[in-house]
């Protein structure tokens, strides 16, 4: 009896382990079909890595196995630092280079025999034919993107990443949560009837005195737009990129938003993020007012002008972001929101760390 009995559940557990191991057939964000072992045992990480961790939680990364450090350490280290010194083992992932800075070697991804690439829809268009390397070695790659900042494609890709790292409960609930706030922002809006107010949105790493690029369909630019705002760069720029100074003084922007993030080689250069204290980040914030022409911005005069983020952009976290971009555009309809703690928020309910430092203000602050 104790013979049978062992056997049943000798053969309950493989039959566990088989279903866990079986190959599922996932559909990227650009609708391609691929086949992968889920839950991925061997991941290597091209972008998304706090994403990664907040769906698949913290255990997600005993997984991963390569990472495109630039996306994380070179663009973001106070955020790295924060990381690495809960989880030292970190540092110990190899680095698989970066797909701008064409350092992105497919040579290293191939030796580290990873499972699946998980790689930005930006990072998949870069590689190119690089992509078809991976893939004729076996090697399924899924493409997820928050870059876009769409609705659709922010769930798209929080539920992929979930199917990847055996949390679909845990991915749905982020999605919902998500989606539902998007909605109440727009509903709200929409129900008001109000007019756009026109919007800038400029990305501060240069400095008051020299434009650096705005954004036109994703990123701020989208999110300009998803919260209600009339982007003025729209007819101008597509994605990203410099617009000419006499159109933003002759587009008259009643709302400017200056994002910024840690460290900068500017001296001037929007500061703002983890560790950076309030007051400074409106002293640098304030600096981009006294360029030519801003004192008789509408957005100047009514001291519209917002500092954010970057590192809350992107990612299925910016849902605050958005609320943060609802309220300054349409102060009467979302007085009761608190969009910096509900970016707080999502930290202590998602991820093992929490930031501090400042991640929205406004010149007024």
């Amino acid at each position: 009896m104790k013979k049978k009995l062992f056997a049943a559940l000798v053969g309950a557990l493989c039959y566990a382990m088989n279903a866990v191991a079986a190959p599922q057939v996932i559909e990227d964000v650009l609708g391609r079909q691929v086949t992968v072992d889920v839950p991925a045992k061997r991941v290597v990480l091209g972008f998304y890595a706090e994403d990664y961790m907040a769906i698949g939680s913290e255990k997600a990364f005993d997984q991963v196995v390569g990472l495109s450090l630039d996306t994380w350490k070179g663009w973001r280290p106070a955020s790295w630092s924060l990381y690495t010194q809960h989880r030292p083992s970190l540092k110990q992932i190899p680095d698989v280079g970066e797909v701008e800075a064409q350092t992105f070697s497919i040579e290293k991804v191939l030796s580290l025999n990873p499972s699946v690439v998980v790689l930005a829809d930006w990072q998949f268009k870069g590689l190119g034919a690089d992509v078809d390397v991976l893939e004729s070695a076996g090697i399924p790659v899924v493409v997820v993107d928050y870059n876009a900042q769409t609705l659709a494609r922010h769930v798209n890709s929080t539920l992929i990443i979930g199917t990847l790292t055996g949390e679909d409960a845990r991915a749905q609930k982020m999605a919902k949560d998500y989606e539902n706030s998007i909605t109440y922002l727009q509903n709200t809006i929409a129900k008001a009837g109000l007019s756009k107010p026109r919007t800038y949105v400029e990305f501060g790493n240069k400095g008051p005195n020299e434009y650096s690029f705005t954004y036109g369909k994703n990123m701020w630019g989208a999110m300009i737009s998803a919260a209600g705002g009339d982007n003025i760069a729209a007819p101008f720029v597509e994605w990203w990129g410099p617009i000419n100074p006499e159109q933003v003084l002759a587009s008259r922007p009643e709302v400017i938003f200056i994002a910024g993030t840690e460290s900068s080689k500017q001296p001037d250069a929007m500061l703002i993020g983890q560790g950076i204290d309030r007051k400074e980040s409106v002293e640098r914030l304030t600096g981009f007012t006294t360029r030519s022409g801003w004192d008789s911005l509408p957005a100047v005069e009514n001291k519209r002008v917002f500092g954010i983020y970057q590192g809350a952009s992107r990612t299925i976290m910016d849902g605050s972001m958005m609320q943060y971009l609802a309220k300054a555009l349409y102060p009467q309809l979302f007085a009761d929101l608190k969009p910096e703690q509900n970016y707080l928020n999502f930290y202590k309910q998602y991820l093992p760390v929490i930031p501090q430092g400042t991640f929205a203000v406004q010149m007024t602050d």
